[in-house]
């Protein structure tokens, strides 16, 4: 039984506010014992697949059961956070997670990568994700996005016969050493100046000191943004981004573009609108920069792409400013744009990841948009898939990433920043110059062989993911209202109400 309110300073009232992440944890152990004694074939690593999909599935039900009870702190949040906004990113990074788990298990089989511990490390990943969007301290984040960062630096590396992975796995954890280096001496300064790193307790000492203009304050958030910078491949920070991308094996590319990135996006924006909302004229214009060059840079360098692999990396990179663009707005309607658009970019993302790992072979580095040439004629169904998530990453009206694309204008609107709205129309106008090119050699050039796609075929649970994360981008496409309402409510929750939180 979930009570409804829990006491954070005792370890029993803790134990009951983690029991998710203190669940898939016990799951990890118990999954290790499974893979200490089978580990030889490729049979045992079907069985750590199976298992790992079982219990993201019930840590799953967990996050949704205490998100309808609604537990709430009995005073204030020490460290970890009782809100909405921890469960519904919590839910994104698990379905992101579920779906990387479900369309690894043929491919690790078709790919001869006998290497069980990888899904271990995707929830060890996981629950990293889910202590950074619910942590309630800068210490708790800095954890879980270390603990998050260290298991995929693993998983870009794990097919250990390919020197592109090894060189994947190099770079990502060179740049995301140094990049943490500067989230951590950013976290200390901001413990100077503040004398805590609780996110309450930071909002509360700005304003009660008057800290704005405190220059190791500003130093500190400097430091923080140059830090989740690299963590969500902002430009100037994204020069890991493609090759890592390029190198990791692809459900692992999917995961990282999808559940990794919102992690990122998560921390980021409870830590400047709960934490660093006094501050908002030192890091609003900062993060106006990075978005409207992420934008334009993500989107043009796309366009000269003709690997899939490489520009849906490079898309990824605009696909960020986009977010950087509901940061910027520090609203309630931003934060509930952000929790629809990674909901949607997640499903659209694994999606088209999903379809190459379906048509492409060998790490699918070397697969091309030419090689999607009649693939309407020999498999319409894989087709409308692609055309599906084509649509929505471009965001084009009828697929869910229009509405999360309108969302965010709406958001930027809403805050005066009309420029960086002019800029997210231009570079979704610019992002249809690579996205288009692929629904027409689908559907408008002849196969480059009488033989083309004839191997080309999703099944078992890929088959599973691409059907229904196209169904469901369609679905939110023309009927968004049940999740921008959620959204909305849980965005709503994460601005702090110091008052009632420190009076209670």
């Amino acid at each position: 039984m979930i009570p409804a309110y829990v006491d954070l300073s005792e370890a029993s009232g803790l134990l009951v506010a983690l029991l998710p992440e203190v669940f898939l944890t016990g799951w990890v152990l118990l999954l290790l014992l499974v893979v200490a004694w089978q580990h030889r074939s490729a049979e045992d690593q079907q069985l750590v697949g199976r298992l790992s999909l079982a219990g993201l599935v019930v840590t799953l039900a967990l996050v949704i059961l205490y998100w309808l009870r609604g537990p709430e702190p009995e005073g204030l949040e020490l460290m970890i956070a009782l809100d909405g906004f921890r469960y519904a990113t919590a839910a994104v990074f698990l379905i992101g997670a579920i779906l990387a788990v479900a369309i690894s298990m043929h491919y690790l089989r078709r790919e001869s990568i006998l290497v069980p511990e990888y899904y271990l490390l995707i929830l060890l990943a996981t629950i990293g994700m889910m202590f950074m969007g619910g942590g309630a301290d800068l210490v708790v984040i800095f954890l879980g996005l270390e603990l998050m960062s260290v298991a995929v630096y693993v998983l870009a590396g794990i097919n250990r016969r390919s020197i592109f992975a090894a060189e994947a796995a190099l770079k990502y954890f060179l740049l995301g050493a140094f990049a943490s280096a500067f989230l951590l001496y950013g976290i200390a300064l901001i413990y100077g100046a503040t004398g805590t790193t609780n996110l309450t307790l930071v909002y509360v000492q700005i304003s009660a000191m008057g800290l704005q203009t405190d220059v190791m304050l500003i130093a500190g958030i400097a430091m923080l943004l140059v830090g989740f910078g690299f963590k969500v491949a902002a430009v100037p920070f994204h020069m890991w981004t493609p090759d890592v991308y390029d190198g990791a094996p692809t459900p692992v590319t999917a995961f990282m573009a999808a559940a990794v990135k919102a992690a990122a996006f998560a921390a980021l924006m409870r830590i400047l609108v709960q934490a660093l909302a006094p501050m908002d004229s030192v890091w609003t214009e900062a993060v106006w920069w990075l978005a409207a060059i992420t934008m334009v840079v993500g989107n043009v360098i796309a366009l000269a792409q003709r690997r899939l692999k490489r520009m849906l990396a490079y898309s990824s990179i605009g696909h960020a400013g986009y977010l950087l663009v509901a940061v910027t707005s520090g609203t309630d309607l931003g934060t509930a744009a952000l929790l629809y658009y990674v909901l949607v970019y997640t499903l659209m993302t694994v999606g088209a990841f999903a379809i190459l790992t379906v048509v492409g072979r060998g790490g699918e580095r070397d697969t091309r948009i030419d090689d999607f040439n009649g693939l309407g004629s020999r498999r319409p169904w894989l087709a409308f898939a692609m055309t599906v998530f084509m649509l929505s990453l471009l965001g084009f009206p009828g697929t869910a990433g229009f509405i999360g694309k309108w969302y965010i204008l709406s958001a930027a609107v809403q805050a005066d920043q009309f420029k960086l709205a002019v800029v997210l129309v231009g570079a979704s106008i610019l992002s249809a110059g690579y996205y288009l090119p692929v629904i027409m050699a689908m559907y408008m050039k002849d196969p480059v062989s009488d033989t083309a796609h004839v191997e080309t075929r999703a099944v078992g649970a890929v088959r599973w993911v691409i059907g229904v994360t196209a169904m469901l981008l369609l679905l939110f496409g023309v009927w968004p209202n049940a999740v921008l309402d959620l959204a909305k409510e849980e965005g709503r929750q994460l601005r702090p109400a110091v008052l009632v939180t420190v009076s209670r």
